[in-house]
């Protein structure tokens, strides 16, 4: 791709950096903005630094926040004795859009991967083993996506919390196998969550 002008494909080459986009969509959305307002501009760069410069991460859950604890977590009519463990804010997003879960989240940051170099260390699992060790919490809801690594990842929190007094579920398998949480369909993935069955019973039916 040829560009007349260096500034426009150093652009088109950073835009290009975001997951998902390649060099014409990125060209595309750079010619996009040279023929908007320079205001425009302004306030999404102004956005971009805030959000990088600007945002937190829940002391309790690990959400992505403004403050040091997210707004679900200080919301006082949510029930802190459930928790819905998630890969990452798109889950909490996508379940929250249901209306169909008054708990907690605990946000893992990822799913256990080996290909990926991605351990149990690298994960905020073992904050989570202490919030259930704490006897506070009555109930985990595994809400990973149905894949290789969001059961690896289940099935290695659940051997480190079998010990403890809590009870384990997994959302109903409304999701197909394979499927991401973020990209599952309102209705559906709230049914997922309502009809959660005992984590046992999928270890047993997988």
């Amino acid at each position: 791709m040829d560009f007349s002008s260096k500034l426009l494909e150093n652009a088109v080459s950073e835009v290009s950096r975001l997951p998902g986009i390649g060099k014409r969509t990125a060209l595309r959305l750079v010619l996009h903005l040279l023929k908007q307002p320079s205001e425009n501009t302004k306030y999404l760069s102004e956005a971009l630094l805030h959000l990088r410069n600007d945002i937190k991460t829940c002391e309790k859950c690990h959400n992505i926040s403004d403050t040091e604890l997210c707004d679900i977590c200080n919301n006082p009519k949510r029930n802190p004795e459930i928790i819905c463990v998630v890969e990452d804010i798109r889950d909490v997003m996508a379940i929250e859009s249901t209306s169909q879960f008054n708990g907690l989240y605990h946000v893992l940051g990822g799913k256990i991967s080996p290909i990926e170099g991605i351990g149990p260390q690298n994960l905020q699992i073992a904050s989570l083993v202490n919030k259930v060790n704490s006897g506070e919490v009555k109930e985990l809801i595994f809400a990973l996506s149905s894949t290789m690594e969001g059961d690896t990842t289940n099935f290695y929190i659940y051997k480190q919390i079998e010990k403890f007094e809590v009870t384990t579920s997994t959302i109903a398998r409304g999701i197909s196998v394979g499927d991401e949480l973020e990209y599952a369909d309102e209705v559906t993935l709230g049914r997922s969550i309502v009809n959660r069955i005992p984590f046992e019973q999928s270890i047993r039916s997988s």
